[in-house]
Parts: structure tokens; sequence; C-alpha cells
């Protein structure tokens, strides 16, 4: 074994996924340990992937009833092979996880954020489950004093980095996810590109619209998106699926705002509605935010959140705006601005900042020194 990679749980789709992939792609010989592998082929069909006990139980379809096990399992982390470094990518309590064996390897965590429905619960809706209320104060103990303050530490973004100084008082540097940048920008059109359904669905939209894209879930501030092209009177399209659809509708049909609603569209319709849309609005809090890159490397005009990690891709007044989701009269103004200025070359040319190569290269730069075998070539105003 060359090296390997820990991540919390796999699952089929998921921006953790997609950094996954990447670190595979970095380091092919490497192998992977998670709880459980909810993934299909995905993974196994690249490398070995080791599986906790849990995987083996009722628990690995309940997070919330499986947090009181997680610590165990990473305290005491089976592999035959001695790997010859560790590479954790952490979104709840990976970063705790040391090897039974094999003890005294260089350990690196990648971390997208400590775990949010323990540290900031307002913007995680898995903070409601009572087992997670309930276990929270213990947990935020034990997480912290289970930091491996001899591993190398990376955070996705500077929003995160200063979180997790905040949680675990620790350094890190920061190294931005990848986005598929270089695939967007393979095609100039999209919309030249689409299936015979998704062409019909593209065309039956409005000419003119306002996109909201995200899973349908309340923190993701898609209620905004309609409230704001209700006062704009713009047309709305929402892209995505989840558990919020039905208020979400019912929220369009109450402000009378005109919304289309395109669920779980494709790869290629979505980055056709990037290009088509006249900006995209993105006002969640987030650790980073995958989507408006995306959308820049389409050549979308891009609104987001002035707080969280989409401030930090998204220039202010150079490839995108921020805005306070609520200052309305902030929002009209930079509709009105970015509607009317020619902002998606210089988007494109911010994207690129963030494309998959440049994670790679990253990563070889961060862990490559220890891998020789599969080292590659290469504020609110």
């Amino acid at each position: 074994m060359s090296g390997l990679i820990v991540h919390d749980w796999l699952e089929e789709r998921g921006g953790a996924e997609v950094v996954v992939d990447a670190m595979l792609d970095a380091f092919p010989g490497a192998e992977l340990f998670a709880l459980w592998d909810d993934a299909g082929e995905r993974f196994s069909a690249r490398t070995t992937v080791h599986q906790s006990w849990l995987a083996g139980t009722p628990l690995r379809r309940h997070k919330a009833a499986a947090l009181p096990f997680m610590p165990m399992v990473w305290r005491g982390v089976r592999v035959e092979d001695a790997p010859d470094w560790m590479l954790v990518s952490s979104n709840a309590f990976a970063h705790q996880a040391r090897l039974r064996t094999h003890r005294g390897i260089p350990k690196y965590v990648y971390t997208h954020s400590p775990a949010r429905y323990v540290w900031d619960p307002a913007l995680d809706q898995r903070s409601t489950s009572r087992i997670v209320q309930a276990v929270r104060p213990a947990f935020r103990a034990m997480d912290r004093a289970a930091v491996d303050r001899s591993a190398s530490f990376a955070a996705n973004s500077e929003f995160v980095r200063e979180r997790m100084l905040r949680a675990w008082n620790v350094q890190s540097r920061v190294i931005h996810p990848p986005v598929p940048v270089e695939s967007i920008q393979r095609i100039g059109v999209w919309a030249e590109s689409l299936s015979e359904p998704d062409r019909t669905r593209l065309d039956a939209l409005p000419a003119d619209f306002l996109l909201g894209v995200s899973r349908f879930v309340p923190y993701k501030r898609l209620d905004a998106v309609l409230e704001i092209g209700a006062a704009e009177g713009l047309p709305v399209v929402i892209a995505g699926a989840g558990p919020d659809e039905a208020r979400l509708r019912a929220l369009a049909a109450d402000l009378g705002v005109s919304a289309d609603f395109v669920i779980a569209p494709s790869t290629p319709l979505l980055r056709a509605l990037y290009q088509r849309a006249l900006a995209l609005l993105f006002l969640s809090v987030e650790d980073f935010g995958i989507v408006p890159v995306e959308a820049m490397a389409a050549g979308a005009a891009v609104i987001v959140n002035c707080i969280g990690g989409a401030a930090e891709t998204v220039e202010d007044g150079v490839s995108g705006a921020h805005v306070t989701p609520d200052d309305r009269s902030q929002i009209r103004e930079v509709l009105d601005r970015l509607t009317r200025s020619d902002v998606g070359v210089r988007a494109a040319q911010r994207a690129r900042s963030f494309g998959h190569g440049n994670f790679v290269q990253q990563m070889h730069d961060w862990v490559g020194a220890s891998d020789t075998a599969g080292r590659g070539s290469g504020s609110c105003g």
C-alpha cells in the first residue's frame, strides 16, 4: 500500500466525494477506508475500499444514531498493510482517525468543516435531531480533545480555516476543493450539447430568469431567490431536488412569481441553465460553495452571500457580487449592474483558479513528499 485515504462515509453523490475522487487521481496507488460505502462501484472499481464494522449494521442508514459509535471506530482504524501516509477527508469526525497498528506515519487532514451539527448547528438541519442535541456538549469536548496535533491540516476555505481555529485550536493551510472547471469550459455553448428531452425542457423556460441551484433544504435560502424574483418582477428557475420542494412550490404560488422547478437536472442541462440565466443567486452560508464556481466557469453572473466560503471565490465587483440576502435595495442595484455588464469573461477566468488540475497539484505539494510510489508529474458592505 502506498497511502491510505480516509473518509467519513462514502455516498454516490456529494461534494466531499468529488474531493475523494480527486485525491485518488492525485495518488492512484492509495486505498480507501470509510465507516461504510454507499457509493456503489464508484470507488471500489478504482481501488480497495475498507469499511468499518458499522457497515454491517443498520446504523449505516441512520447517521445520527451512529454518532455515539463513531469515535471508537476512529480510535482504532484497521488495515492489514502499513501505509506510507494517511490522508483524511473529514466532514464529521474522520479527522480523529488513528491506525490501530502502523502508528507514527505522516497524517494529513483535509477538512471540509468541523461537524456542523456539533459546532455550527444553525447551518445544519440535522441539528434538530434529539439525539444530536443530547450529545452535542459531550461531543464538542470529545472532538476537541481527539484532535491529532501531530497531523498537518488543510481547510477547504478561509471560512473553514477560521472555524477550525475556533473549534479545535489548530492552524491550517487553505486548499480549495476541485471544481470541474476544465470540463465545463471544454464546451462553449451547452445548449447545443443537450439531449432532445433536455433541449425541450430548456426551450420551455422563459428567455430571461434568475437561477437558484442547490438541494431543496431550508438553509440553502431558495425561498429568498423566489422572493427576489417576485420583488423584481423576474421569472425564477429553481434547479435541484430535496425535501423542501412542496414548501417552495407553495411559496412561489403565494408570491405570484413565475417559477419553474427543474428537478434533478442532468449535468449538461445544469450547465446550460448557468449560461442562460440572468444571474445565479447563491445566498446560503456555505463552507466553500461548488455551485458558484461552476456557474462562473460557464460564464454566468453570480451573486453570493457576503458571509461564507463563496465570498472567497467570487470577487466582488469583478467576477460577481457579494450581498446581504435580506438587503433588497442592494440586490436590486447589483442585479441591474451585473445584467448590464460583461462579467462572463472575468468570471470564467476567475473559475480556472479552482479547477481539478490545480487541486491535484496542491495535493502533490502537500502530501507528495511522503508519497514515493503514487506521486504524479506534475465582508458584508
